[in-house]
């Protein structure tokens, strides 16, 4: 770079700091860069100084993607070299055991629709089976009908197929029961594991004083016959439990001869109303990564007991222990994640559905416009690490901007639009871009013909002398009573930026739109451009709004959930 213009230089800093870190480039550290890889300017640093200046004001006029734009043109180098260190941060540590191939398995139970929180270990999963080659299953695990919603089958699966998880095969846990009926017999037979009739209060007890309860030493063969009496429904619920044989003096109570199996006589269950003998969790599980031969196990450290107790079972049936790794919890603030809470609020008119977008389902992030990639994408970024952390929105929002914004076209939406004359301006129909940063995708028309609508909000501000709206003219603020009137004042955007005059959104009177604007917080009532109708089910940028997915056109209108900013 020796020997080249000075400007040259820091523009080309200048546009990669704005683009890495998605604002105004500061200053000191544009200078930085320039100077630390020619040392021979520091000599002109007063000359450097007055430029940079120059330049970050260039720069800062500029939108975000005519930045990259400018910096792909002038320095494509650089755009690899920030694209290639945004890619580095997502690498997931390395799997041991893993250079043959690996068979995980996503494993949600059917009680509503996937949210947020499930994402995680879907995602995770599905990137080691894409790095290092094998199966991927999807085990629905639906052994506890009072869990079950009949019509979380269809939807935990469409939500699996929008989120873009590569399964290779998919199983139902109560297909399996007579694998685990047999299994259970076979753990029995090995004296892993007795069929408990005492009452369990008085079972607590005991476990509580670390002492075993009289049906631990009964004979296999007992064991056996009450099993079988079991399956021959013998025993109605709360009557008997299986369970398996641990370490009574064990510190955690909870480990302590934990159950397999119950009794349930109702509800039916919807796949198998016959059924009433039901595995619980810790041993299906063990059981199906087992049969199913998976190798890895990626979950949260809340399943940190369940691993422990698992390893009885693997242990008293002489099964080979899959490798483990147990993540940090994740919290997520500002969103109802809570299945139930979904369900009342759906059935006593709070929500509208599923995918209100007031839920952290997956559908309603989907129907606000975040795509399946910045879900994944964002997933990725949090990995695999133990420590608890809270999930940020606006690493979401963020990834999800890298690929819309530069697909997204570009329309004004007036909030709470004011009907205003600007006076002695010239008539004129102004061309804007669809996009800023791409010319062949063409322009909208808006026609100004002397009246037009802006944000009330913009209006009410009396310190405002000057205001540019955006891709048509400056106008001045004057207040008569508290009404104010507009007057054209010049076409120089120069001299607005100079003045530092808000850039303000704008429609035609007589080309506009009825559009709501739904957000989490409640809708805002607008207006739109006409063209925005040709937008139904994409996501567009409504300027100095944000983003938005469109989400129906009518006669009467447009209505829009707003994505984010």
């Amino acid at each position: 770079m020796a020997g080249e213009d000075p400007r040259d230089l820091l523009l080309r800093c200048a546009l990669a700091n704005a683009v890495k870190h998605g604002g105004v480039p500061q200053a000191g550290a544009v200078i930085g860069m320039v100077m630390g890889a020619n040392p021979d300017l520091r000599s002109r640093a007063k000359e450097v100084s007055a430029l940079a200046r120059e330049v970050i004001a260039e720069v800062a006029a500029l939108e975000p993607e005519q930045r990259r734009k400018k910096l792909s043109e002038l320095a494509p180098e650089m755009i690899a070299a920030l694209s290639e260190k945004h890619e580095h941060r997502k690498v997931l540590p390395e799997l041991e055991d893993a250079k043959d191939g690996v068979v995980m398995r996503f494993a949600p139970n059917p009680s509503g629709p996937l949210h947020i929180g499930h994402a995680r270990a879907a995602v995770l999963n599905d990137a080691y089976v894409k790095t290092y080659g094998g199966r991927y299953i999807l085990r629905i695990e639906d052994t506890d009908p009072k869990r079950v919603d009949p019509e979380a089958y269809e939807t935990v699966v469409e939500d699996i197929k929008w989120l873009g998880l590569g399964i290779t095969e998919t199983v139902y846990q109560s297909d399996r029961l007579d694998l685990y009926y047999d299994l259970c017999r076979q753990l029995i037979g090995r004296g892993g594991a007795y069929v408990c009739t005492c009452d369990n209060e008085r079972f607590k007890e005991l476990k509580m004083a670390k002492q075993a309860c009289p049906c631990r030493e009964q004979p296999v063969e007992q064991n056996l016959a009450l099993w079988e009496k079991m399956l021959a429904h013998g025993f109605m619920e709360g009557e008997v439990t299986v369970r398996v044989k641990t370490d009574l003096m064990h510190p955690d109570p909870a480990m302590r001869d934990f159950p397999a199996f119950r009794v349930l006589d109702s509800p039916p269950h919807p796949r198998k109303p016959d059924a009433f003998v039901y595995p619980l969790m810790n041993f299906s599980v063990v059981a199906d990564d087992h049969l199913l031969g998976v190798t890895h196990v990626i979950r949260g450290k809340d399943h940190i007991a369940n691993t422990r107790r698992q390893r009885y079972i693997y242990d008293h049936m002489g099964w080979k222990v899959p490798v483990y790794r147990h993540y940090g919890r994740m919290g997520i603030e500002g969103v109802v994640l809570s299945t139930s809470q979904m369900r009342l609020g759906i059935k006593e008119g709070t929500y509208t559905g599923w995918d209100d977008i007031r839920l952290g389902t997956l559908r309603a992030l989907a129907r606000r416009g975040i795509l399946p990639e910045a879900v994944r994408n964002a997933m990725l970024a949090i990995g695999i690490g133990e420590t608890d952390i809270s999930f940020s929105w606006d690493n979401l929002y963020s990834e999800n901007k890298k690929i819309i914004d530069p697909i997204a076209n570009r329309y004004f939406f007036v909030p709470d639009p004011v009907t205003i004359t600007i006076r002695a301006a010239p008539q004129l129909t102004t061309h804007a871009l669809l996009h800023p940063a791409d010319e062949k995708r063409g322009v909208r028309t808006l026609a100004f013909t002397g009246a037009i609508v802006l944000p009330a909000a913009e209006l009410g501000d009396r310190t405002r002398s000057l205001i540019r709206l955006k891709d048509l003219f400056n106008v001045t603020a004057e207040y008569d009573h508290g009404r104010p009137h507009l007057s054209y004042a010049g076409d120089s955007l120069a001299e607005a930026r100079a003045a530092k005059a808000p850039i303000v959104q704008w429609l035609p009177v007589a080309d506009q739109v009825p559009c709501t604007l739904r957000t989490p917080e409640g809708d805002i009532i607008g207006a739109c451009e006409p063209a925005v109708r040709n937008e139904l089910g994409k996501v567009v940028q409504f300027e100095r709004v944000g983003f938005a997915r469109i989400d129906s056109v009518t006669d009467d209108g447009v209505v829009a959930y707003f994505t984010h900013k």
